[in-house]
């Protein structure tokens, strides 16, 4: 306990004005003048509002003594007069007022170091990253504890495959800010290495006379322990405080852990570590405000039949597999190429065009992989877009090496793929005539036009194929050889097929119900609309709803769709047979057909292609295709008919080969509906009933 004296209000406002932290103060009420005792007392807690010192007043003239409401105005704690001040009374004073001075700064200690607890947790909660965040634990912990920020801070990493445990310095102030990266036990200090391991070994809180190590447990990422020196132990009030900043802190831990993981886990392929589509997408978007930009290209990886692999050798081995390309791609880029992983096998790399070397990326995958003690041999096929050919960032950036790595995938596996910009123009254009023949199909702007059939011996009328057409908004007709691939590719094709088979049904019936009831129908049908798990409903319910005589429609397959598995084939065709429908195959001697399958299969007509007929009587290797399908079409008692006549010469040919039918310009164009009618009306002699 230190005295100080004063011999004048004057001298002591001067006096506590240099002295902030005095206990107590022993005031004489009258001094200079009657009232400069309690001048002093308001100068105490209204200038200075100093709340926290106790005030005794003493007198030796009881007429000078204040009344009750200005002791109770000015918080006067305690007054005597001089004549009860013996030493007891004195002594006992002064303990009480000592006392309640103490009990008051350890609850305005605890509420100011909670105060400040509350600020730290709600600047600390912010922070987006591990490192910042064990940054500001430091500086908070040593404003709490009013030290210099002189510590280190550093996280538990996750467990080896031994669940050996290691530890590093994630953050670190004053001598030790060098340490930051550094395993703990690279700390040249034993007192501060043994200090935080015996932390974070123990999960505690660790106090020692040269500093103390707190521990943060986390729920949901790694641990943390700070180390801060200290020149002398917490007293019991500190000791509350970190207690409650611990808790406090832990909480906020868990939160920037669970934010850090999130923000991996959205940039970040959580199976190889590679940054994943969105960071690519980021990455090429920083690039692009930059100069350079114009100068790099992206470059997409896809290892051929990766699926195939998966599903022969189980996902554990393909998993395996992906992790070898992924460190032999890493060693490849070295720091010069962005490095992504796309999805489940396709990578992507990034950089300045002059650095991505292709010839050099392909030798990666000259020698075998070692799986599971397995030599695995793989190819890829590639697909780079350079940035100069591309208007935009990211996106767009991918999606132009996506378009073409998909098509190098059909087109050219193994080999590399270059994107265009006439080639984006294309595929945009596709996708515009997509969108317009969905728009046109659901306006019911398509329609059929009606080709008919003769036979080749009488030129009698025996029957039509419907074929359909399109028109677009601008009133242009579109060649089904443009929109039907492109309505096969997206499916639209199975309902815009099963419109065009009861539509000439329908035509068909009404045809048959105007004097014509022998003339047969003819209707293509795709690969995707046959292979459907519905054909057959479909079929069955165009054939009952148009009340058609199912013996007077025919369906066209191509070959290449009668080749599929032959038990299917064998089986569907059956049960079209069995309801009284011809089957046509159509475009025939394009494909590879077997004939001793051909044999089995239950069809009625061969179809020779537009291409042969066209050159029958100008080149021998046609005629002699042409005369081989119509030969076989005899051997297995089928009829055959040609498709695409133009002349009398090509008739005459085809008649002398035996051919049975035939349909063509030579004979009719395709018409429609109403025009159909009449012409039939006009042909009736010819008609075939």
């Amino acid at each position: 306990i230190e005295l100080l004296d004063a011999y004048s209000a004057a001298e002591a406002q001067t006096m506590l004005l240099a002295t902030p932290d005095v206990a107590l103060c022993l005031i004489d009420v009258v001094m200079e003048n009657d009232e400069a005792g309690l001048q002093l007392v308001k100068f105490i807690r209204q200038t200075l509002n100093n709340h926290q010192v106790r005030l005794v007043l003493r007198t030796g003239q009881p007429g000078y003594a204040p009344e009750i409401e200005v002791i109770r105005d000015y918080d006067i704690n305690d007054y005597k007069t001089k004549a009860e001040l013996t030493r007891t009374k004195l002594y006992t004073t002064l303990t009480s007022a000592l006392r309640s001075y103490m009990q008051i700064r350890s609850i305005n200690a605890n509420r100011e170091g909670l105060d400040q607890i509350v600020r730290s947790s709600a600047t600390l909660i912010a922070t987006q990253g591990i490192r910042d965040f064990a940054s500001g634990v430091i500086t908070q912990l040593a404003a709490l504890l009013e030290l210099n920020a002189d510590g280190v801070v550093c996280a538990s990493s996750r467990k080896d495959s031994y669940g050996k445990s290691s530890f590093t310095i994630v953050a670190a102030a004053g001598s030790y800010a060098n340490h930051i990266d550094c395993s703990v036990e690279t700390l040249t200090n034993p007192l501060v290495r043994d200090c935080l391991l015996n932390s974070l070994s123990s999960r505690k809180n660790h106090f020692a006379q040269h500093g103390l190590a707190l521990y943060f447990p986390c729920n949901t990422g790694p641990d943390m322990c700070v180390y801060l020196h200290t020149p002398n132990l917490p007293n019991s009030i500190h000791r509350n405080l970190l207690e409650v900043f611990c808790s406090n802190i832990s909480v906020c831990l868990d939160n920037v852990s669970l934010f850090s993981n999130l923000k991996s886990q959205a940039h970040f392929d959580q199976q190889l570590m590679l940054p994943n589509r969105n960071h690519l997408i980021e990455e090429i978007n920083a690039a692009y405000v930059t100069a350079e930009f114009r100068q790099t290209a992206i470059l997409l990886i896809d290892i051929d039949h990766f699926a195939e692999l998966n599903q022969a050798l189980g996902h554990h081995y393909g998993d395996l597999l992906l992790k070898q390309v992924s460190k032999r791609l890493l060693k490849y880029c070295d720091k010069q190429l962005f490095l992504a992983r796309l999805s489940g096998d396709t990578f992507a790399l990034f950089g300045r065009t002059e650095t991505i070397n292709y010839h050099r990326l392909g030798e990666l995958f000259n020698h075998p992989f070692k799986i599971d003690g397995n030599e695995q041999v793989i190819s890829a096929t590639y697909g780079i877009a350079h940035m100069s050919e591309i208007d935009g960032g990211g996106q767009e950036a991918l999606k132009a090496a996506s378009m073409v790595l998909n098509q190098a995938k059909q087109t050219q596996r193994g080999q590399l793929g270059v994107y265009s910009r006439k080639m984006g123009l294309d595929v945009q254009a596709r996708v515009k005539m997509l969108q317009d023949l969905r728009d046109s199909f659901e306006d019911h702007r398509l329609f059929l036009h009606y080709q008919p059939q003769v036979s080749l011996g009488d030129n009698a009328v025996i029957g039509c194929e419907a074929l359909i057409r399109w028109r677009d908004n601008d009133g242009r007709f579109i060649p089904p050889t443009e929109f039907i691939p492109l309505a096969e590719r997206s499916g639209i094709i199975t309902m815009i097929g099963e419109w065009v088979m009861r539509s000439a049904f329908a035509q068909a019936a009404q045809l048959h119900s105007m004097g014509f009831p022998h003339l047969r129908m003819a209707v293509n049908v795709s690969m995707i609309q046959f292979r459907a798990d519905d054909f057959l409903s479909v079929l069955d319910r165009a054939l009952n709803e148009t009340g058609v005589n199912p013996e007077r429609v025919e369906l066209e397959i191509t070959e290449s769709v009668a080749m599929l598995e032959a038990d299917y084939m064998l089986e569907l065709l059956q049960q079209i047979k069995s309801r009284g429908v011809q089957v046509a195959i159509d475009d025939f001697g394009t494909g590879f057909s077997s004939l001793s399958y051909l044999q089995r299969l239950k069809i009625d007509r061969l179809k020779i292609d537009r291409a042969f007929v066209d050159q029958i009587c100008h080149s021998d290797g046609a005629k002699s295709i042409a005369e081989m399908v119509i030969e076989l079409g005899h051997s297995l008692h089928l009829q055959v008919i040609a498709e695409g006549v133009e002349d009398q010469k090509q008739a005459d040919r085809l008649t002398d080969l035996g051919c049975h039918e035939a349909q063509g310009y030579f004979y009719a164009r395709p018409m429609e509906a109403d025009s159909l009618l009449n012409w039939l009306q006009q042909q009736s002699p010819t008609i075939q009933n």
